[in-house]
């Protein structure tokens, strides 16, 4: 297996890190965990709710002085409380019913996920247009116009599918019922697992509202209805109606070939619609397959299908992902020189999937010498990149080489996420060296105004935390008087324990500062 290539030439991860220091920047919350292949990247503390204005108080020698209490609070789990499953008797399938009830909360689960664009670079992104909830759509209930559907009338739906009744359009327009995108998706899920055709529901819903406002999700699931059922042509037809409103295809479009005799042959013919269909549903739907497969586990189709069309870098980004998340890491390392081999230069987001999985999984030598090989290779880092090293650093206190990262990425151009500050004031503050968390606060607040509300309301939440809301009092002071408006839901948080600790004077004075700010 070849891991790693050595090079002896300057740009190591040592002439990288050995420039002069610049002034470096702040801090603003620690992804719980480090190399998480989902960290969020965007406002922690609600800045948009910040403004300006002015107070007095400094906060230096108080932190020095006093530190902070180790008082830890966790919230208890909210109990769940269980649903009554009622199984109707009047003509209807109960098998049916709790085939539905159980594929409920599989539906939200496996379509939610579609539901929210991920912005960060640890996931590759979603294809254009993917999917959104029912709100984005803007659609409550789609359908004829009348009543929303209960339990009992979906079952009634999915029955006379079954059936094959004639007329179905018109027996559904005399239920007089609206069916909402989660009833449609369910209805979608019990008739594909029993490999039912649901082509009639499709052309009854597709008359009531244009296919693009059903989503990608629902889309995608009359694709895997057409697979489960080898029709093809079908699936030719409609792809043809989904180029041409904008749909693009998930990875559930293909779930039928996790289940088909023929893998092989499935995909051969699932890639032959595709190349036939063309335009941009040809991409979308090559990318979603790949993806479908490698989740499954299924590498050496996914590498079939590029056999079969072409090899890109999106593609091998996806299995590379796939293969991190099973931390199958030789594999994933592997692929870097094959996609050098086939023209597909890895890029920074290739690497940040297997750095980011290293460091999650304690391989830090491994990850160090990856990153080495990443520069020696002339692969350029991101913001996304160093922040994977920065928090490693900082969870394990080597601030001095987080501070290296920090200023050669500023001496690059590179602008430091909030994420990438975060790890240094977390960092600082889990080891209890609650100086330099607040003198990194403060520098921040100078280089980086745009995070200044949001650093320092991070570390206020930090000392109220750990129980010492006399600090954190004084740090909201100290923000009030630099023209920052705290965090609301901090503020009221230590306003609320300084009231009930009986500091019932700093409570009032924190309140009439807070208020005064435009």
């Amino acid at each position: 297996m070849k891991r790693f290539r050595y090079f002896s030439n300057s740009h190591n991860l040592d002439s990288l890190l050995s420039q002069s220091r610049p002034s470096f920047h702040a801090p603003i919350f620690l992804p719980k965990t480090l190399a998480s292949h989902e960290p969020s990247s965007g406002n922690f503390l609600n800045s948009n709710r910040f403004h300006t204005k002015s107070a007095c108080y400094s906060v230096s020698s108080l932190i020095s002085s006093i530190g902070s209490s180790a008082v830890c609070a966790s919230a208890a789990p909210s109990s769940q409380k269980l649903q009554s499953l009622h199984l109707y008797t009047s003509g209807v399938d109960k098998g049916l019913f709790v085939n539905l009830y159980l594929l409920k909360d599989q539906y939200h689960g496996r379509f939610q996920a579609f539901s929210t664009a991920s912005s960060d670079a640890f996931e590759p992104p979603s294809p254009p247009g993917a999917s959104g909830s029912d709100e984005k759509h803007g659609l409550g209930n789609v359908g004829i116009d009348g009543i929303g559907p209960t339990s009992k009338q979906v079952l009634e739906i999915v029955g006379m599918i079954r059936r094959g009744e004639n007329d179905l359009a018109s027996k559904l327009n005399s239920m007089n019922v609206s069916l909402s995108i989660a009833s449609i998706a369910q209805i979608f899920q019990v008739l594909n697992s029993e490999k039912v055709s649901a082509l009639c529901l499709f052309d009854w819903i597709k008359n009531s509202q244009p296919i693009s406002c059903y989503g990608n999700d629902i889309c995608s699931l009359v694709i895997d209805n057409c697979g489960r059922l080898d029709d093809y042509h079908a699936m030719l037809h409609i792809m043809n109606d989904f180029r041409s409103a904008g749909i693009c295809l998930t990875r559930n479009a293909f779930e039928f070939i996790s289940v088909s005799s023929s893998k092989k042959a499935s995909v051969i013919k699932v890639v032959e619609v595709l190349n036939e269909v063309g335009g941009s549903c040809r991409p979308v739907g090559l990318l979603s397959l790949i993806e479908m497969l490698s989740v499954k586990g299924s590498f050496k189709m996914a590498e079939f299908v590029m056999k079969i069309t072409e090899r890109k870098r999106s593609y091998y980004n996806i299995m590379i992902r796939e293969s991190c998340r099973r931390r199958n890491f030789g594999r994933a390392i592997d692929m870097l020189d094959e996609m050098r081999q086939v023209g597909c230069d890895p890029d920074s987001k290739t690497y940040n999937y297997i750095l980011s999985s290293l460091y999650k999984n304690y391989k830090s030598a491994v990850a160090t010498k990856l990153f080495e090989q990443m520069l020696e290779m002339n692969c350029s880092p991101d913001e996304i990149t160093y922040e994977i090293l920065i928090c490693y650093s900082c969870k394990v206190g080597n601030f001095d080489f987080a501070r290296k990262l920090l200023d050669s990425m500023v001496l690059k151009g590179i602008k430091p996420r909030l994420t990438s500050h975060a790890a240094f004031v977390k960092g600082y503050f889990n080891l209890r060296r609650y100086k330099e968390a607040y003198e990194h606060v403060v520098d921040s607040s100078v280089k980086y105004s745009c995070f200044s509300n949001s650093v320092y309301s991070l570390l206020a939440r930090l000392y109220m935390n750990e129980g010492n809301v006399v600090i954190a009092q004084n740090i909201l002071i100290d923000m009030i008087n630099k023209g920052l408006k705290p965090d609301f839901a901090v503020y009221t948080k230590v306003l609320k324990e300084l009231s009930k600790t009986g500091r019932t004077g700093l409570a009032e004075d924190l309140s009439s500062r807070f208020c005064s700010l435009a």
